[in-house]
């Protein structure tokens, strides 16, 4: 199933600023604050030197300046959070897209490699590797997508055969030429498998279950119209 959305309800799937999950994923772990808070030390420090070029005529915009780059650690990962739902705004159609998961399974996928050397002063190249899930969807007329994410605890109970849900883009008004999907919704378990959180996820269940329910008042009009046609 795949049904157009107009653009009012886009927008409130794929807000600009950014939501809960969204913040939390480009917050990241400890060492990605660590980061982050480094660029705000620097950013302050860069910013006081200018008042040695600019002296005291620009003692307020300096102080600005200054605790808006002390601030980054904080409102880092809302500005990293916009650029991406920006990206997905640009896409002028979409689409609520209905079908079922074909497939799960797990790979082990490397993620990245470091230097280090051993106990001998070898140089030792270590590869990373990360356990992924991945859950291919398919519907009726066999469009299908693949997403892979990395294993948690929350996917437990995602298995082949039950209903999944996403929302799909396209530069085309038909949605004939879908170009980008977002996460998968799998409504019988009430969870959402991505790596990124696009969707506005309360307000995405909302549609998923609003569709749902006019389907399951359409079906007794439909098979009452079949009968009548019967005879």
């Amino acid at each position: 199933m795949l049904v157009p959305i107009t653009r009012q309800k886009f927008e409130q799937i794929i807000p600009i600023l950014a939501t809960g999950p969204q913040y939390a994923y480009f917050w990241g772990k400890f060492p990605d604050f660590l980061k982050r808070l480094l660029i705000s030390v620097i950013g302050v420090v860069g910013v006081s030197l200018l008042r040695a070029f600019f002296g005291s005529s620009f003692d307020g915009l300096i102080l600005l300046l200054c605790i808006v780059a002390g601030l980054y650690w904080l409102w880092g990962p809302i500005y990293w959070a916009t650029l991406r739902n920006m990206e997905l705004r640009r896409y002028p159609y979409s689409g609520f897209w209905r079908g079922e998961v074909l497939d799960v399974y797990v790979t082990e996928d490397l993620i990245g490699k470091e230097e280090t050397v051993n106990n001998n002063g070898e140089l030792v190249i270590v590869e990373n590797r990360e356990r992924r899930l991945n859950v291919e969807v398919e519907d009726e007329v066999g469009f299908g997508t693949r997403l892979q994410v990395p294993l948690r605890r929350i996917h437990k109970g995602i298995a082949a055969g039950q209903d999944a849900e996403m929302l799909v883009l396209s530069y085309q008004p038909d949605l004939r030429n879908i170009v980008k999907t977002t996460d998968i919704y799998i409504p019988s378990l009430n969870r959402f498998v991505s790596e990124y959180p696009y969707l506005q996820r309360d307000v995405f269940a909302q549609v998923s279950q609003k569709l749902s329910q006019f389907e399951d008042e359409e079906e007794p009009v439909n098979q009452m119209r079949t009968k009548r046609r019967r005879r």
